[in-house]
C-alpha cells in the first residue's frame, strides 16, 4: 500500500510540511520527515507538563499548592494569565491546566521556574529521546524575537523571519515530529508517570480549545483529538492523539512553515487536520 502524498499536499497548502504518526498500541508508523529537527514553540509545554507531574509523583511538589502570580511574573500572550492584569493565586495543577488548554505563557514559565529545564532534559534523555530538549522559557524565546528583529511584534518582513533564531532548532527548544508523537504515545500508554498521572494529563490535553488545525481533520462526535498546539510567525505545528471508537489510538505529529510571512493562513493550519487525517487513514486501512 503506497503512502499518502504528503509532499504535495503540504506544497499546495504553501508550507513545507514534516509529519509523523503512529498506532500508539500496534506501533504501525507512517511519516514525511519525521527525524528533521524542529523548533517545538508552545509545545515546549508537553514535556513541562509531564516533568511536572514526575515530581509530584516522587513527592517532590504537590499539584494543590497555590503560588501567587504578579504583574511582575506575566508574559506577553493573548491568553489565560498572561492577558489579565491583576495578581492571580492559583494551585499548580490549574496552572497546567491553563498553560496546556490556553497555552498560557505565564503559567508555563511559573511552573518551568519550579520544574527546571535540567530536570525536564533529564527526563527526556531518560526517555530516549535525544532530540527533544527545552533551553528556553516563552519570556526568553518571546524575547529573542524582538531581540533578533529589532523591533515589537508584529514580524512579518522576511529579512526578519530570518534572524529569528526562535525559528531555528540548533538555538530554541526543539524535537522531532518522530519523538513529539512519542512522548504523547507515552503518556496514552500510562508509561511518562503514574497512571493517575497520565490520565490526568489525557484529561487536561483533551480540554485544548484550538478547535482548527489537528481536529479539523477530524469532525466526528465519537473521534476524540487531544493535543498542543505551537505557533511562531511562519511556524504552525501541532501534536497530540486521535482516538476513535473502536479503541484504536493514534499519536501524529505535524509540523509546517510557510513560503508566506502573512500572520493570518488558514490553509497552512487546516493542512495540519488533513495530513493527520491521511495519515491516520492510512494506518487504518
Amino acid at each position: 500500500m503506497s503512502e499518502p502524498d504528503f509532499e504535495a499536499l503540504f506544497r499546495t497548502a504553501g508550507v513545507r510540511g514534516r509529519l509523523y504518526a503512529a498506532d500508539i498500541d500496534s506501533g504501525r508508523e507512517v511519516g514525511h520527515g519525521p527525524d528533521e529537527p524542529v523548533p517545538t514553540a508552545s509545545m515546549f509545554k508537553v514535556p513541562l507538563l509531564v516533568a511536572l507531574c514526575r515530581q509530584a509523583d516522587a513527592g517532590l511538589l504537590d499539584l494543590s499548592e497555590r503560588v501567587t502570580v504578579t504583574a511582575g511574573d506575566r508574559v506577553s500572550g493573548p491568553t489565560g494569565l498572561s492577558a489579565m492584569l491583576d495578581d492571580v493565586t492559583i494551585s499548580l495543577r490549574d496552572l497546567a491546566y491553563l498553560m496546556i488548554a490556553v497555552s498560557d505563557n505565564t503559567a508555563a514559565d511559573v511552573l518551568l521556574g519550579r520544574v527546571g529545564c535540567e530536570a525536564i532534559n533529564t527526563m527526556l534523555a531518560g526517555f530516549g529521546l535525544d532530540g527533544t530538549r527545552v533551553t528556553q522559557s516563552a519570556r526568553e524565546l518571546l524575547g529573542s524575537m524582538a531581540i533578533d528583529a529589532g523591533h515589537p511584534w508584529p514580524f512579518v518582513d522576511p529579512e526578519d523571519i530570518a534572524r529569528l533564531s526562535a525559528l531555528d532548532p540548533a538555538r530554541a527548544n526543539r524535537s522531532t515530529p518522530r519523538e513529539l508523537a512519542a512522548l504523547f504515545g507515552m503518556i496514552w500508554r500510562d508509561e511518562a508517570a503514574s497512571e493517575e498521572s497520565c490520565a490526568w494529563m489525557r484529561g487536561v490535553l483533551n480540554m485544548q480549545v484550538w478547535p482548527h488545525r489537528l481536529a479539523s481533520g477530524f469532525p466526528y462526535d465519537d473521534v476524540a483529538v487531544s493535543g498542543k498546539t505551537g505557533t511562531l510567525p511562519t511556524l504552525r505545528s501541532e501534536s497530540g492523539v486521535v482516538e476513535y471508537p473502536d479503541g484504536r489510538r493514534y499519536a501524529v505529529a505535524v509540523c509546517t512553515r510557510s513560503f508566506s510571512t502573512a500572520l493570518n493562513q488558514p490553509r497552512a493550519d487546516a493542512v495540519i487536520g488533513t495530513a493527520a487525517r491521511m495519515a491516520v487513514d492510512h494506518l487504518r486501512r
